[in-house]
């Protein structure tokens, strides 16, 4: 039989076959998928091959075989720092969760999710969450960020669950596609989700405001099935969200204004540092490049994993007059 995966609690799996039945499942043996040191080796939205095992008082499968996906999103595993941890696959749309202040999302964290999402053939698509919220800083802020990501391609949305703005706009775009929601702990994940589809009830909890960051209120991932036609994945809140398996070579590729200017660099590996004739760095001297972008390209071209949560807006220009 062949099925989607639902749930994933680690040990057990939630498969949907194509006439509507689910099936709980394990997993045969060990799996070894070529290239990917995986804590996980079955991930939500998988579709696998099971057999079922009828000997026992309830029906249970036995996974037996992974097919192909066609992408996944990772995440390090916390005590691992070699293996990865597959989030979800064969996910058509990713939306990344902003919020200006509660919690911060700081451009460092929404630059690597992009880089990785462009990494994996995923549609990126910002969702800045929370507007009812916005002062006039803040206002000022989120469409600074709307206008620096709209610039280079990608699709920005405004919305607040509370005042039901921005949620046709939302639907229309998770329309006959599997999507992810993704963000900090806090960004309103599952407060969003329930306002599309209010019957799911999935778990909230507020701010903690000693911390200024959220509460785990997921501790794995699981698919839902939508009444407007779309299938959405939902995932724990992501802290470690790290690039994995990129050469120093490929980062600027997946930064798309700095790849629509590769061609015009002097030279053909050029890391856009030190070179000389170098088109984006000509390209940021113009402020035809946002600073916050380069920041975040060096911090990765570095492997700076330590600061990229707390570095927020930070110019460039402003940091060398400084120094």
């Amino acid at each position: 039989m062949t099925g989607l995966v639902y749930k994933s609690t680690g040990s057990w799996y939630t498969v949907r076959t194509e006439e509507g039945t689910f099936y709980e499942c394990r997993i045969k043996g060990k799996f070894r998928i070529k290239g990917i040191k995986s804590t996980n080796p079955v991930a939500v939205g998988d579709i696998v091959d099971f057999d079922l095992d009828e000997t026992s008082d309830t029906t249970t499968g036995l996974i037996h075989n992974i097919q192909e996906r066609k992408n996944y999103i990772i995440r390090k595993s916390v005590n691992l720092s070699k293996q990865v941890h597959i989030i979800a696959s064969n996910i058509d749309k990713v939306f990344l969760l902003v919020t200006i202040n509660n919690p911060p999302t700081t451009t460092s964290f929404i630059d690597r999710f992009l880089v990785t999402a462009e990494a994996y053939g995923i549609e990126a698509i910002l969702v800045f969450n929370k507007i009812d919220t916005f002062d006039d800083a803040m206002l000022d802020e989120q469409l600074y960020l709307q206008y620096i990501y709209s610039n280079i391609g990608y699709k920005c949305l405004r919305v607040s669950s509370t005042q039901q703005k921005g949620i046709d706009e939302l639907k229309a775009e998770m329309k006959d596609n599997v999507s992810m929601f993704s963000g900090h702990s806090g960004v309103g994940k599952s407060t969003l989700i329930n306002t599309l589809q209010p019957n799911l009830n999935l778990k909230t909890k507020e701010i903690s405001e000693q911390h200024s960051q959220g509460q785990h209120t997921t501790t794995f991932a699981e698919m839902f099935d939508l009444d407007f036609g779309a299938k959405i994945i939902d995932t724990p809140g992501i802290r470690g969200f790290g690039i994995v398996d990129m050469e120093k070579e490929e980062i600027g590729d997946y930064f798309p204004e700095f790849f629509a200017l590769k061609d015009q660099c002097k030279f053909n590996n050029c890391l856009h540092k030190e070179e000389p004739h170098c088109a984006v760095k000509e390209a940021l001297d113009n402020d035809e490049i946002a600073w916050s972008r380069y920041n975040s390209y060096l911090q990765m071209l570095e492997g700076d994993e330590d600061h990229y949560r707390t570095d927020a807006y930070a110019d460039g220009r402003n940091k060398e007059e400084q120094e």
